[in-house]
């Protein structure tokens, strides 16, 4: 059985938004992935940026600098 492990989650306001992310993220070589939101987040349906913990601060500082219209960051324990 895998072991759930710790993720951060940045969700977005609009599904445009999130394909914008995974557009910036391969433009830029950022780690991580789409997936849709947990639901201990969020009940609607929707996409997030899913990546470990440790790749916070890169995630963080590439949303900043881009200026990427974020709703939400959170921590997650996740497959």
């Amino acid at each position: 059985m895998r072991k759930k492990e710790m993720k951060f989650i940045v969700t977005f306001r609009s599904t445009t938004a999130a394909m914008a992310m995974e557009s910036m993220a391969k433009e830029t070589g950022l780690p991580g992935r789409l997936v849709p939101v947990p639901r201990s987040i969020s009940a609607s349906c929707g996409l997030c940026w899913m990546v470990p913990v440790d790749q916070e601060d890169t995630i963080r500082n590439a949303i900043d600098e881009k200026e990427a219209d974020v709703q939400g960051f959170y921590h997650e324990e996740m497959f």
